[in-house]
């Protein structure tokens, strides 16, 4: 048997002490981590660009002081997201989480997360519209603005009647309706400064408040842009003349003072209140105006035909037919009324 000598056997293996374990998990734990974060990072960066799940295009209000997950939430329960780790996650590494505008958004159909923070940041909300037809009070329109879905809060003010401009008005949800008001009574001085500038020479009223009653009295007597000026000329030619102006929308003013429309046609007994707005009574202009005019009425009153018509009656297709002497306005007139009861005579 044979006998091993100490020296001939190799040296015992160095110790692995618990400092070198340690460093080797730790290292291998960044390593997973890192790992775990490229592909977090690689799904995210591919679902930040990927359709969102809605089919159809979604319409939501941000509420102001929304934050990002609360958004994200939002728009998961609607159907526009199904990931709204990804969109907080995208807002707060490309520092964009505090620049998300309030509003009500229309979201496309598959839309984008992406698309969405672009959206959100750059505050591209729905436009709404609201026209103001020409003609209306100051009655009516307050009540278009009140039932005029997305405008908040009250309406304090009451405009004098003829102070807003008929036009179409674009405002986003939650503008407030005393802004929108002062929108239109902006627009109508605007519009006002502009054309009165250009006016004609010679007009017989002196101020640009003057031109407003006027211009409310031709929009209430015709729709027709085409014949604004010559009924603009009818009625400055009779200023001109001293003559009463004897327009009916006047009188109906005179009624209701444009709470609500006149539901009847004016009687003879109509026409002779003694009320200063009823012209078939007063000489000249009324106190002040009975609706809105728009642009349209407003440039016709300010740069009339050169006529010298001093009348005009209804055609029966919807438009005028205009005389010069009361005898050829008399023949206009019995010939609408044989219109009217359909016993023939050719239209005017």
């Amino acid at each position: 048997m044979s006998r091993w000598d100490a020296a001939d056997l190799p040296p015992p293996a160095p110790a692995r002490t618990p400092r070198r374990w340690g460093l080797r998990i730790a290292l291998g734990a960044v390593f997973l981590l890192v790992l775990g974060a490229a592909g977090l990072f690689a799904w995210g960066y591919q679902r930040f660009d990927a359709p969102g799940p809605a089919k159809d295009s979604v319409t939501i209000v941000i509420p102001k002081g929304l934050g990002i997950e609360a958004i994200g939430r939002r728009l998961r329960e609607a159907g526009v997201v199904d990931q709204p780790l990804v969109l907080s996650l995208a807002a707060r590494l490309m520092r964009r989480a505090h620049l998300l505008k309030a509003g009500e958004y229309e979201f496309p159909a598959g839309i984008t997360p992406h698309e969405i923070l672009d959206m959100l940041v750059a505050g591209r909300t729905v436009v709404r519209r609201l026209t103001v037809p020409e003609g209306w009070t100051t009655a009516q329109i307050l009540a278009l603005i009140a039932d005029a879905e997305g405008l908040d809060g009250p309406l304090t003010d009451r405009p004098a009647e003829g102070a807003l401009l008929p036009e179409t008005y674009h405002y986003s949800y939650g503008d407030s309706r005393s802004g929108l008001l002062r929108r239109m009574e902006g627009a109508m001085r605007q519009a006002l400064d502009e054309l009165w500038r250009q006016r004609a020479p010679n007009l017989p009223f002196a101020t640009p408040a003057d031109a407003v009653t006027l211009a409310s009295i031709v929009e209430k007597e015709t729709g027709n842009e085409a014949e604004r000026p010559r009924v603009a000329a009818v009625f400055i030619n009779r200023l001109r003349r001293g003559m009463k102006l004897d327009a009916d929308p006047t009188v109906i003013y005179a009624l209701t003072r444009g709470a609500q429309p006149l539901d009847r046609p004016l009687s003879r007994t109509d026409l002779a209140i003694d009320d200063p707005y009823n012209t078939y009574r007063h000489a000249g202009l009324p106190p002040g105006p009975i609706a809105a005019p728009g642009r349209a009425a407003l440039a016709a009153t300010l740069n009339p035909a050169e006529t010298q018509d001093l009348y005009f009656v209804a055609d029966g297709s919807g438009g005028h037919v205009f005389a010069e002497t009361l005898d050829e306005h008399n023949r206009n007139v019995a010939r609408l009324r044989q219109l009217e009861r359909g016993t023939g005579g050719a239209a005017p």
